[in-house]
């Protein structure tokens, strides 16, 4: 590819990006979701519990950030850790239940383990068909604890599915736009949380 035309398909990313982000910025619907999303984890989490992150991939990577967010600071790092944990992280915990159980069972198993009741467990699929996560929401929701879905403009399964409490969708069908507008709501939910629990911090 010649620089020229690489420099447009750049251009040309950034422009898409730039237009989901505006269509979120217009929809109040939406940024009460979010909102409620901040609000709900904020009373679990001043409340003692715990939230519970996880997703496949790039997704995986996302509930990391969250977490990592929650646990060592989001713009604050003054105040206290809060209890946040991504369940992608513990590489003999997933290929011991992959092998042992299943593939699908990797995130519901570590759920039946490190939730209880009034705990947060947030899935994260772009397409909203990741098995493995409905079924670990689901799990969740058979034990009380609050679920909150994070997906793509089509929803998928996710869309339907009863067990899940919360959901934000990005306007987007495509799975990179779906995944920089993902980012923004969680870095927009840990400030949230940060403020309400903490007040304005300094970088």
């Amino acid at each position: 590819m010649d620089s020229k035309t690489a420099v447009h398909l750049i251009q040309e990313r950034f422009q898409e990006s730039s237009e989901v982000l505006n269509l979120l910025s217009f929809d109040s619907q939406t940024a009460k979701t979010l909102a409620k999303i901040a609000e709900e984890i904020t009373t679990r989490l001043n409340k003692g519990r715990r939230v519970v992150i996880f997703g496949n991939g790039g997704s995986a990577a996302d509930a990391q950030h969250f977490a990592a967010e929650l646990v060592g600071g989001y713009t604050n790092h003054n105040r206290k850790a809060l209890d946040a944990i991504a369940l992608s992280t513990n590489t003999s915990n997933l290929t011991a239940i992959g092998n042992d159980y299943a593939f699908d069972e990797i995130f519901s198993r570590q759920i039946q383990a490190h939730c209880r009741q009034g705990d947060v467990a947030i899935g994260i699929s772009t397409s909203g068909n990741s098995k493995n996560v409905l079924l670990a929401l689901r799990q969740a929701k058979r034990m009380g604890v609050l679920t909150v879905g994070f997906t793509g403009h089509q929803g998928g399964l996710m869309k339907k599915d009863k067990a899940i409490d919360l959901l934000f969708q990005a306007p987007s069908r495509a799975t990179p736009r779906i995944q920089e507008a993902h980012i923004n709501a969680i870095h927009s939910i840990c400030e949230l949380i940060e403020i309400t629990l903490f007040g304005r911090g300094k970088n």
